[in-house]
């Protein structure tokens, strides 16, 4: 530890700490114990919950202890102590883990005693600092503002003591005679600022100070001569005689020498907590010696009611968080209201409890109850509730004490029910309501629901609805969410029975056309056979029948292609085509196809190429035969919808994992509005009223084709032009797409942890994936991406980002509307936001500013300064 330089008036404080005598023992040792002292320091380890507590002084070299709780500690150099550094600055000293102080790490105190955590309290008298008061835990931890106030009010007892120890040596001195102690004594229990009672042997009260007198409303004439049992409660004074007793004959002590927290009688009945510490004195009485006890009673009546209201604050997060983390499985298993309504009751006290959704009636407010405590008294009553509960009946009546808060919005209470004008009369048999309190749940400026607690044993007020402002905000989360979800429920619903009846439809016309077709082909194959036997026949044909034969073949054949593709169709949305997956050459394929469309090209006039690649043929994953049906579809209309010496090429091209076969022409090509329609079946795009032959199936049944395979399809195509077919199927072995060591060794990748998470709030998919790439150079963060608002805040609510980027104008909840949500709730409130938008006016900038957001950014986005921004706002790991 460094050196530390002694105030200004350090030699001032040495001689007023010198005048006051009291530290009177040899340099050698620390001062004999005194009981006040003592007792303090007891006190303290109790109330801090802490090991160690020292009251010690400092003069020119030496810290002195005066008074020490769970360590004995010899006189240190003043080098080596916290303690002086508490005189020096006169400041309280915090530490929360001292070995990582290096003012503090290398001090006995932390390397032998283990000393961690430790605050310091500076004593003064006449303005001057002589020493401390301080605590100390042998781990780290972190100390509450209650814990530093508790040390601060002993510290003052400290300084009371001093200050009437002073004055008793001063009358001392000037006295000089054997009175001295006891004037010490009596100074000492009649200023003291706790409670201390003398008793004797037997436990009866020999003496109470005025603090216990005023804390149990007695007189001092009151208990003089009492048992001490008389200020317990009958739990422990039945047994306090007895315990008295067996401690003087074996020494066995509970309280005595130690403390514990306890409760004190008073006069009226009731019980305060207090911390009681027994100090045991031996009086002298000529040759012989008797024993006395002192008590000192610590009020903790305030301690408790910080405990208590510690606890009503957990209670009160733990509902928050059961609320928004599980109303997804509370909504599901309709659990969601009764499990807020019961922690409405258990939180404030009250006997009854209701809740509920406020919606419009032709335009007036009504609430329907989503639960409420049940306050039937009779089978009429128990029916009433019932239709309330299930929303089959709803309450509408704006005057009374429910209807002010739902319709009036105004937060209604009363702790005289009975007397209370605004109540009006209740049914004979309603169970008497004596304390009300209606408080509504608003969505803005909206009421959207309301609460109401009744009966509790305390009086409701101000302070009550102001604490409950969490609740209430997570109510009007919670009701906008139920709101959406059944909205979501019933659209759903609607979507299924949509789908269910295009589905049947669909299933309808599958099996219409399947049925169709195969009746189709028993007429078609008489047509058929018989076109074949005439020409076969042995009677030979004229020119003309010939002609006309052959033209029945070819409508023939052509009608049971057609018929085919419908049938393949038919099968695939059945869900009953089947293919083959396997490894195919692909070369070898368009090869065949090209070769068996070559005599309708050179029919039609067109020229038909393939542009194959020089480098080794492509392998792909696919099903030989409908490989070539597919090639033949694009290949056929490539050359039936071109003009006469046009040119169809074919030509492949191999990507990372996947192979791109093109079916380009310079046919008549496609207008761009009706390209949506190209691949539904049965649509020819108007061509059904020209020369070609076709259905309209082929290209559905090619599409259905590809995606079977595994594959996609698409078409770019510009009117007068051309078109240019295109299919993907993945390859059968695809290529590495990083180079490996040429030992065939593979290292390690690097897996950077992720330290923070960043939730991004953008309903579009091309800014999600700018903003996915970005973050895919930021070390250590994790991005979530959602689409709506809605979504955002549940996804907040449960996973807890470190940073929220949200688009303002989004689907349904805008930006705004959901940073108002995010900081109303107590889970949320904390996590920065930053606002992204196109809208770069000096009014929305404003506006984001006033609602809570840490900045506001501008699309385009500069990346580099967002990146830095980003960066700014993020907490560190170590800050985490």
């Amino acid at each position: 530890m460094s050196p530390m330089h002694p105030p200004s008036s350090e030699s001032a404080r040495l001689s007023l700490f010198e005048s006051l005598a009291l530290l009177d023992t040899p340099a050698e040792v620390d001062t004999p114990a005194e009981a006040l002292f003592d007792n303090l320091t007891c006190l303290a380890t109790r109330l801090l919950d802490v090991p160690i507590a020292l009251i010690s002084f400092i003069d020119a070299e030496r810290q002195w202890c005066k008074a020490a709780e769970g360590i004995r500690l010899e006189a240190q150099p003043r080098e080596a102590s916290p303690c002086a550094q508490v005189v020096a600055s006169g400041a309280v000293l915090v530490l929360e883990d001292a070995s990582r102080d290096p003012r503090f790490s290398q001090l006995s105190l932390v390397q032998t005693v283990g000393v961690r955590a430790y605050v310091g309290v500076p004593l003064r008298f006449e303005q001057q600092v002589l020493g401390c008061l301080c605590v100390m835990d042998r781990v780290p931890r972190q100390w509450e503002e209650r814990q530093l106030e508790s040390l601060q009010l002993l510290a003052a007892q400290a300084e009371q003591l001093i200050s009437l120890a002073a004055q008793q040596h001063i009358e001392d001195r000037q006295a000089g005679d054997s009175r001295a102690g006891g004037a010490r004594y009596d100074a000492i229990i009649e200023g003291a600022a706790a409670g201390i009672v003398r008793i004797n042997g037997r436990g009866l009260i020999l003496d109470a100070n005025p603090f216990v007198q005023e804390m149990l409303g007695y007189r001092l004439d009151e208990m003089i001569g009492r048992n001490v049992k008389m200020l317990m409660p009958a739990r422990w004074s039945e047994a306090h005689d007895g315990y008295l007793d067996a401690y003087q004959r074996t020494g066995a002590a509970r309280v005595i020498g130690t403390g514990r927290e306890v409760e004190a009688l008073h006069k009226d009945g009731y019980t305060i907590p207090v911390h009681l510490a027994v100090s045991e004195v031996v009086v002298a009485q000529g040759d012989s010696a008797s024993r006395e006890f002192i008590g000192i009673l610590s009020d903790l009546r305030d301690v408790h009611a910080a405990r208590q209201h510690q606890e009503r604050q957990r209670a009160l997060l733990e509902v928050l968080h059961t609320g928004l983390t599980d109303y997804r499985a509370l909504l599901s298993g309709n659990t969601l209201w009764a499990f807020l309504k019961e922690a409405l009751r258990e939180l404030t006290g009250s006997r009854y409890a209701l809740i509920g959704e406020v919606v419009q009636q032709s335009g007036v407010p009504a609430l329907k109850l989503h639960a409420i405590t049940d306050l039937s008294w009779s089978d009429d009553s128990r029916r009433l509730m019932q239709q309330l509960v299930s929303g089959d009946m709803m309450l509408t009546n704006p005057d009374s004490m429910l209807g002010q808060v739902f319709a009036g919005g105004e937060v209604v209470l009363s702790n005289r029910m009975a007397a209370d004008p605004r109540g009006g009369g209740l049914p004979s048999g309603h169970p008497a309501l004596h304390r009300y309190l209606g408080v509504p749940i608003r969505d803005g400026d909206r009421v959207i629901g309301m609460y109401a607690i009744a009966n509790a044993d305390d009086d409701y007020d101000a302070a009550l609805v102001e604490w409950l402002e969490p609740f209430t905000s997570t109510c009007a989360l919670l009701i906008n969410l139920y709101r959406q979800m059944n909205e979501q429920r019933e659209l759903n619903d609607k979507l299924q029975r949509a789908n269910d009846q295009a589905e049947r439809a669909s299933q309808a016309k599958t099996e219409f056309l399947s049925s169709m077709s195969h009746e189709l082909r028993t007429p078609l194959n008489s047509i058929l056979g018989f076109a074949q036997l005439l020409l076969n026949g042995r009677q030979p044909l004229t020119e003309r029948q010939q002609r006309q034969t052959e033209q029945i073949m070819r409508s023939g054949r052509h009608l049971l292609d057609l018929i085919n593709e419908v049938l393949d169709l038919a099968r695939i949305e059945a869900g009953k085509m089947q293919v083959s997956i396997e490894p195919v050459s692909l070369g070898d394929v368009i090869q065949e196809a090209v070769e068996a469309i070559t005599p309708l090209a050179d029919q039609q006039s067109v020229r038909l190429k393939w542009c194959q690649p020089e480098r080794s043929r492509f392998s792909v994953r696919a099903d030989y035969t409908r490989v070539r049906q597919v090639l033949t579809n694009l290949l056929s209309n490539a050359i039936k919808y071109n003009r006469p010496d046009g040119k169809v090429v074919v030509q492949c091209h191999c990507a990372a994992e996947h192979v791109r076969v093109s079916v380009r022409d310079t046919g008549v090509g496609i207008a761009s509005d009706r390209m949506k329609e190209l691949f539904q079946p049965f649509n020819r795009l108007g061509a059904e009223s020209g020369s070609i032959e076709g259905t309209g199936v082929g290209l559905a049944l090619t599409r259905k084709l590809v995606r079977l395979m595994q594959g996609e399809i698409g078409v770019s195509s510009e009117q007068g032009v051309g078109s240019e077919f295109w299919f993907e199927l993945p390859l059968a072995q695809p290529r590495a797409s990083r180079a490996e060591p040429a030992d065939g060794s593979r290292q390690p990748l690097a897996v950077q942890a992720v330290e923070r998470r960043v939730l991004y709030i953008e309903d579009n998919p091309a800014n999600q994936r700018l903003m996915i790439d970005l973050f895919e150079d930021i070390p250590g963060c994790e991005l979530d991406c959602v689409m709506t608002a809605e979504e955002g805040i549940e996804r907040a609510c449960s996973e807890l980002p470190d940073l929220i980027l949200m688009d303002i104008d989004l689907p349904g909840m805008n930006g705004f509307q959901a940073q108002q949500l995010l900081q109303r709730n107590p889970l949320t409130s904390a996590i920065p936001v930053i606002a992204i938008s196109a809208a770069a006016s000096t009014r929305e900038i404003k506006q984001a500013r006033e609602a809570g957001f840490v900045d506001y950014l501008t699309k385009p986005l500069d990346l580099m300064a967002f990146t830095q921004r980003v960066e700014q706002v993020l907490p560190t790991g170590e800050e985490k």
